[in-house]
């Protein structure tokens, strides 16, 4: 089991080639295992800044909290 935290914004290209961001939130249960829970943006990106912009704006994202794929 991983204890390296997940990052919390997730960009990826999809086969179109647009940009999707997903927020991952982790929470951990009783035993500290940790449980992560994706939830994938509505709408797509022409570039990775531009998702990365929108996840600054509407929550407030920082540097070093991205995570690309």
């Amino acid at each position: 089991m991983s204890r390296i935290p997940v990052r919390p914004y997730l960009i990826a290209k999809d086969e179109d080639g647009q940009f999707r961001l997903t927020v991952r939130e982790t929470r951990y249960n009783s035993q500290g295992y940790p449980l992560i829970t994706s939830t994938q943006q509505e709408g797509t990106f022409k570039t990775a800044t531009a998702a990365r912009n929108f996840a600054r704006t509407e929550f407030g994202a920082e540097a070093g909290q991205f995570a690309s794929k």
